[in-house]
């Protein structure tokens, strides 16, 4: 069992978020939770081995709760790259309201970056076990309500462990924000075929290195900031030097640039879990409050999302057939809709939770 830390960093101590609507900026983190997982580079390499191996370790990962303890809570979950400072605009706004949490996945922001092989499950258990050790507080029989929402990647876990039966009984509603995600191709025909080593390890060789030089490239500043206007194609008013440092200064540490690799290389060829099943295994209602103008992942995802979940889950408006409804908000923005139209998404955000766990306006 992990343990956090009592009180949120003193940055946050005299912050009120019902006069300000904007989170102030920490640049060591805000509070820590120390996760206790399977997860590590000895249990992959044992599994890769055909042995087995349960050693555990512990990480420190960066955490934010700010809102009224007592009332429903609502994860948030960032993007590639990214931190749950990229919430700013969000969290003030929507603690108002809702018990917030914003967490840093493994490997990104301010929590630990181990040497190890990433990929969605890792995310999605260190989400299930974040809901479970601290918004649940460790209580199986909790009748807590928890939404999750997620960004990108961030969106991507947010379902994957929004489906998981571990927690799925708490797990009231899930939102999805320009989500990545890999669909299944049904013409796709799977090639077996023994690997050739020597050509393996020629060709991660180039990788590493392309990857290494685009990395040491991206965490420029003028390189994140040109970034990030790409991607903020309606409103880049949002992209200040406060937001750009909360991106550069983990990608300083010294294993940012393997773990960079290992993401990269572990997850280019989609993540393991496809969106079509997750989204069957789904049993919550899901907002999609979609970044129309996303130069990266289009609208036609979202597209593709919403005809999927009818075909498993049959045309179902309003939730007036059961849990299991999706809705669609068009946000007039890039990839980033929470921060380049934070009012837009938190005004959506607000009012699907809010129909969601019948919450009175």
């Amino acid at each position: 069992i992990g343990t956090s830390s009592a009180t949120s960093a003193s940055v946050l101590q005299d912050y009120e978020h019902h006069t300000s609507d904007r989170l102030p900026y920490s640049p060591t983190g805000y509070s820590t939770w120390e996760w206790n997982t399977h997860h590590n580079e000895q249990n992959q390499q044992a599994s890769a081995d055909g042995a087995s191996d349960n050693s555990q370790s512990s990480y420190s990962i960066n955490y934010l709760e700010l809102g009224d303890r007592t009332k429903p809570a609502l994860l948030l979950v960032h993007g590639f790259g990214a931190s749950s400072y990229h919430f700013r605009y969000n969290i003030p706004i929507l603690a108002r309201k809702y018990h917030v949490y914003a967490i840093d996945m493994l490997g990104f922001g301010w929590s630990d970056k181990p040497i190890m092989d990433y990929d969605a499950g890792v995310w999605r258990d260190q989400v299930v076990d974040f809901v479970q050790e601290v918004i649940l507080n460790g209580d199986e029989n909790s009748e807590k309500s928890v939404a999750i929402a997620g960004n990108s990647l961030g969106g991507y876990t947010a379902m994957y462990a929004a489906s998981d039966k571990r927690i799925k009984d708490n797990v009231k509603a899930c939102i999805l924000l320009n989500a990545a995600g890999r669909f299944r191709d049904p013409e796709a025909v799977e090639e077996k075929g023994e690997p050739n080593p020597i050509i393996e390890s020629i060709s991660a060789a180039i990788q590493r290195f392309v990857i290494a030089c685009s990395f040491v490239y991206t965490k420029q500043p003028m390189r994140i900031e040109q970034i990030l206007r790409q991607v903020y194609p309606i409103n880049a008013d949002n992209v200040d030097s406060e937001l750009v440092e909360s991106i550069q200064t983990p990608a300083l540490e010294a294993s940012a640039a393997e773990v960079f690799y290992r993401v990269i290389t572990k997850n280019g060829s989609g993540p393991q879990a496809y969106v079509d099943d997750i989204l069957k295994e789904l049993e919550c209602p899901v907002l999609l409050a979609w970044g129309e103008s996303d130069p990266w992942i289009k609208s036609a995802a979202a597209d593709k999302m919403q005809k999927l979940h009818a075909e498993f889950h049959g045309e179902n408006v309003g939730g007036e057939n059961g849990s299991r409804w999706i809705k669609r908000v068009s946000i007039d923005a890039g990839h980033c809709p929470h921060d380049e139209a934070p009012e837009a998404v938190n005004d959506a955000i607000l009012g699907f939770v809010d129909e969601v766990l019948g919450v009175v306006q």
